[in-house]
Formats: structure tokens, sequence, C-alpha cells
């Protein structure tokens, strides 16, 4: 039992020297946490063709807006006209302050929100020109 105590130290040990490095100051990697949003493509088969292609080269000034805003990942997911879009953040982050970062990085980030916006209609319960609504999680299994 010692020894497998001593292992688990020595991995534990070992994994922190290299997370950290040779220096004496180690800096704790910030915890991170997912936000799960969902919104409609509005209907229309062409206008989702656009919006799908727009996605497959995003402008490298909206992922460097993204970048400097501190959004750790987006990603998206579609089925028929629902958009579900997960992002990893900060812990407490403020989304809206993230998004006015990200958005002032470049002109090209506030087109290409206002050219996005064009394509997407809220989901049922959502207040009149509300798109985006943050998804409440209810259920999660870990193993």
């Amino acid at each position: 039992m010692k020894a497998i105590i001593l292992r688990v130290m020595l991995f534990s040990c070992a994994a922190l020297f290299i997370k950290c490095g040779q220096s004496d100051t180690c800096q704790v990697a910030p915890a991170f946490e997912e936000k799960v949003f969902v919104v409609n493509t509005v209907d229309n088969d062409e206008k989702l063709k656009e919006y799908l292609a727009y996605h497959e080269q995003v402008w490298p000034e909206v992922e460097a807006g993204f970048r400097k805003a501190g959004y750790k990942r987006i990603a998206l997911y579609r089925f028929n006209d629902l958009v579900v879009m997960t992002i990893l953040v900060p812990v407490g982050a403020d989304l809206d302050e993230m998004g006015r970062v990200a958005e002032s990085y470049s002109p090209r980030c506030a087109e290409w929100n206002t050219l996005m916006n064009t394509y997407q209609k809220g989901v049922k319960g959502t207040t009149e020109g509300q798109k985006w609504v943050e998804s409440i999680p209810f259920y999660e299994f870990n193993n």
C-alpha cells in the first residue's frame, strides 16, 4: 500500500514539475467552465447554406477577437434549424464584457456579428429581438 501511495505522490510531483517547468514560480492555470447557448436559423434553405459556408472559413479577425477576449473554445453544432454553441470561458467570466472585447478587436468583428444576425432567429420562448439564449443544465452524468 505504501508503494502505491509513493508512486502516486511521485507521479503527481512529476506532473507538477512538467507543468511548472524548472522555475521557482508556478502559475496555476485558470479554471474554465462550459456554457451552452441555442439559436435557430431563419427558415430559408439558401440562407442556411450561406450561414454554414461562412463557418467553414471564419474570418481571421473574428477568431483573433475571440482569443483577445479570453475564450478558450467555441464549438457549434446543428440539427436542422437549431444551432447549439458551447463556449469554454474562465469561471465567472462576464460574457457581455467578453463579447465587447472580442467585437472591439477589429471592425470586421462587428461586421461579422451583424452579418450572422441576419441568419438567426430566437428559439421559442425568447423575447422580441433576442437571438442566442443560454441553456440551463439540468442533468449530468460523470463516471
